[in-house]
């Protein structure tokens, strides 16, 4: 099926063989005919499936008949988690609408940065406003614009939205929206929070559900190796010092640890940055641009950088913490073999964190015979021994990772203390 059998306009047909693409994925296939005639979605897919050109392309073309208003009004709006997608979705966005018959202005908005350059930027109104939830807020709060009129609204990554604790911000923005307006729903899961949104959200939605094929899964070499918790900075830097790695994303739980963890490796002389939330958007775009031009080694981060970015060959990627769920370990380890590339993932696993590997082993299919051996690294063989406990159902397991039972949660002061001792 050609892009052209899909009723893009002519400047859109261009704009797509621009990018040198023949031919739509199946969730581009799914979701523009249905986006184009006015039809709410909710897709899901795994990450590199196409979903912002399949939702960008009809957004363009609805505005491109438009007509041209003065000062503009905000037609489209896309919620993103973070603020690396927001600069990628944008940022294709802008090449797509190069090639539209009219000038259309994209304005990418994101905390972490001076508000005041992005308020002058909105003066004269914008046409699409790709936005993290908190920043949108606080130009709205400015009235820097209004979303009153908007036409469509894209939330992507809803997941992950909820993940990072964007709840009760969509819940204020989605007040200050009309009720008449197309909605564009993406989320790679479907926790209960979602669900109960999408079902509020949407109004006879298109269904869509792509699964990869299975000839096209990545080429991931998947380890796992035994170490004891206090010897995981040890055993990283022997690894990256023994293999030789070029370049390498280290997956952690905390920003303190990844501060903590990279300044460690500094001192053996290591090139060595952390990547969270915390950090200035300047300074994470910078180790961004470092790393992918390989000025820059190793990157410390938390999960903030697990789904959205795009490394180009990127060798390695490891599990330094477990991540919390099954899910967040396929993101995780999805930064590398990618694009027909080769990568190995490891994971790092302890006496007391082998019960929570080995269910996302079960979650991902590979247990039983598939399940991965843990190696030893000589030198670095755990001396640790399980503590004597009464054996956990997959539910307490998944309540420990998500950070215990309300109430009974360590205090971040016991929190770093406790990371400070591992380390």
């Amino acid at each position: 099926m050609p892009f052209s059998s899909l009723g893009l306009s002519h400047s859109l047909l261009r704009a797509v063989s621009a990018k040198a693409y023949t031919q739509p994925t199946p969730i581009q296939a799914a979701v523009i005919p249905a986006a184009l005639q006015g039809r709410d979605v909710l897709g899901s897919a795994q990450t590199g499936s196409g979903k912002t050109m399949a939702f960008a392309l009809p957004l363009l073309q609805q505005l491109e008949r438009m007509p041209l208003e003065n000062p503009r009004r905000v037609f489209g709006l896309i919620l993103l988690p973070t603020r690396e997608l927001c600069t990628q979705v944008g940022e294709e966005i802008l090449a797509l609408a190069a090639h539209l018959s009219r000038a259309v202005k994209v304005s990418i908005v994101f905390g972490g940065v001076s508000i005041n350059p992005q308020m002058l930027r909105l003066r004269g109104g914008t046409d699409i406003v790709v936005a993290t939830p908190g920043r949108l807020l606080d130009l709205l709060d400015h009235n820097a614009l209004s979303i009153s009129h908007v036409k469509t609204l894209v939330l992507d990554e809803a997941d992950r939205l909820f993940d990072l604790g964007f709840a009760d911000e969509l819940g204020r923005i989605l007040q200050l929206l009309p009720e008449q307006r197309q909605n564009l729903f993406f989320s790679a899961t479907f926790p209960p929070a979602v669900q109960t949104l999408a079902h509020t959200l949407l109004h006879n939605p298109l269904r869509v559900e792509v699964q990869p094929e299975p000839q096209s899964a990545p080429d991931i070499k998947q380890r796992a190796i035994a170490v004891d918790s206090g010897r995981r900075t040890q055993l990283l830097r022997h690894l990256i010092q023994e293999n030789h790695w070029s370049r390498v994303l280290v997956f952690v739980a905390s920003k303190h640890a990844a501060d903590m963890i990279a300044e460690k490796l500094r001192k053996v002389h290591i090139n060595a940055e952390p990547f969270h939330g915390d950090l200035s958007q300047g300074k994470r775009t910078q180790v961004l641009a470092d790393f992918k031009a390989s000025r820059l080694s190793v990157v410390i981060a938390t999960d903030v950088a697990a789904r959205g970015l795009d490394i180009a060959q990127l060798p390695v990627v490891v599990n330094f913490d477990l991540p919390r769920s099954a899910v967040d370990y396929t993101h995780r380890i999805g930064r590398t073999g990618r694009a027909g590339e080769s990568g190995v993932a490891l994971s790092f696993v302890s006496v007391d964190s082998e019960a929570h590997f080995r269910l996302i082993e079960k979650r991902q299919g590979l247990s039983g015979v598939l399940s991965l051996a843990l190696e030893q690294i000589e030198g670095f063989e755990p001396v640790q021994t399980a503590r004597v406990a009464a054996p956990l159902s997959e539910q307490a397991l998944l309540d420990r990772a998500n950070g215990g039972i309300k109430g009974k949660r360590p205090s971040k002061k016991d929190k770093l203390r406790a990371a400070a001792r591992e380390q």
